[in-house]
């Protein structure tokens, strides 16, 4: 079993919070996590029909077999237990109670606001990061990792990722979709998501999805609600604190595993990816996505956004963290060009007390060069 680098982060919190929420994706090893970390607590998951029955109709004696707390999964589906775990937590006064988990982050966070507000930690759980999935990097190729992707599944049971992605958009995204809005032509979601990940790394053009879905700008903007509650996709917003300038205020969109873009693109082998005119957008998306991991798994917030003036003058990613500010730029490139650095020296940095330039690469070497830091893709968890 692949030992998750969120371990300490998750214990921790358990040894200072009566409650620890963990979000994220479905198939992101939350249950495998919280099997390992907490043995000897009680396990329910609301998916079973009979346990989310009997959570609905009879909530005190539901928690009422978990003297010592439990681990709940999917709270989502009985969001009004988050105010009787209130009570409990309230009138036991013990840390590390109640373990709970979803797989929608914005039902969950809306209860946990209007309940469990100081009394829970939220853990934010992605799929594997690259150290997690390769303990060794070293006969990898980086076709290799972008076209597999990091569900847990695919390294637990050797299967397939194009089965894998196939799967989880049937049996999780499709499902979810109706559930949480009217989905009244499925064809046309379909459709959509395609479009989407063949927009991946770049700007979100809401007017253009909707022509191309024929459907409405709100549905458009309501399936993206969906899919970012889901932990599928990452809406990017634009940088533009303390600058005088004329910036692109339109967000960016990233899907969070490469693996599902993959598929969706219809690449279904890794001879494919080599030659398809979307694998620097693939890299870049597999770039935001392990730097998100690193910030999740270390329990820090989001913060990461891009910077674009009007003249397309762009940064890809800016790491904001208050006064001072990481710059990265990717590069689908194993061989370093001085204009790589062109928008990073360009960057207005008055008003910020350190402002890091970073080129993250296709190539397998990391070093410094003259003003700037440069990684590897290998070494993106260092970041």
């Amino acid at each position: 079993m692949i030992e998750r680098k969120i371990s300490e982060k998750v214990l921790e919190y358990a040894n200072k919070f009566p409650v620890v929420t963990i979000t994220g994706p479905r198939q992101s090893g939350k249950t495998t996590l919280c099997k390992m970390l907490f043995k000897n607590k009680k396990y329910t998951n609301l998916e079973n029909i009979d346990e989310r029955q009997f959570a609905i109709e009879d909530p005190k004696g539901f928690l009422a077999r978990f003297e010592d707390g439990a681990i709940i999964d999917e709270i989502q589906y009985v969001p009004h237990l988050f105010s009787y775990i209130q009570t409990i937590v309230d009138s036991k006064n013990k840390e590390g109670m109640f373990i709970l988990t979803g797989s929608q982050q914005f039902e969950v966070m809306e209860s946990i606001t209007q309940s469990l507000a100081g009394r829970t930690a939220i853990v934010k759980l992605l799929p594997f990061s690259l150290n997690e999935a390769y303990k060794n990097l070293e006969n990898v190729s980086l076709n290799k990792v972008l076209f597999t992707g990091f569900f847990p599944r695919i390294f637990d049971k050797n299967i397939n990722p194009s089965d894998m992605a196939s799967f989880y958009i049937s049996t999780y995204i499709e499902r979810d979709v109706r559930k949480i809005v009217n989905v009244k032509d499925l064809t046309k979601f379909q459709i959509f998501i395609k479009l989407l990940a063949g927009r991946t790394s770049q700007l979100l053009n809401l007017t253009s999805l909707a022509d191309e879905c024929d459907v409405s700008h709100n549905t458009i903007k309501s399936w993206l609600s969906v899919l970012e509650a889901s932990y599928v996709i990452k809406i990017q917003r634009p940088f533009y604190k303390n600058l005088n300038k004329r910036l692109v205020k339109t967000p960016k969109i990233y899907f969070l595993d490469t693996g599902l873009v993959c598929y969706l693109l219809g690449i279904r082998n890794i001879e494919q990816l080599e030659v398809h005119p979307l694998k620097g957008e693939i890299f870049e998306t597999f770039v935001v996505g392990e730097l998100l991991k690193n910030r999740f798994n270390n329990g820090k917030d989001d913060n990461l956004y891009f910077y674009r003036e009007h003249n397309g003058r762009e940064i890809d990613i800016i790491v904001d963290s208050g006064i001072n500010v990481d710059l990265i730029e990717v590069k689908l490139s194993q061989t370093i060009s001085e204009k790589f650095f062109k928008n990073l020296k360009k960057f207005p940095e008055k008003g910020f007390a350190s402002v890091n330039k970073k080129v993250i690469y296709a190539g397998k070497e990391s070093f410094n060069f003259k003003n700037f830091e440069i990684y590897s893709w290998k070494d993106v968890g260092l970041l």
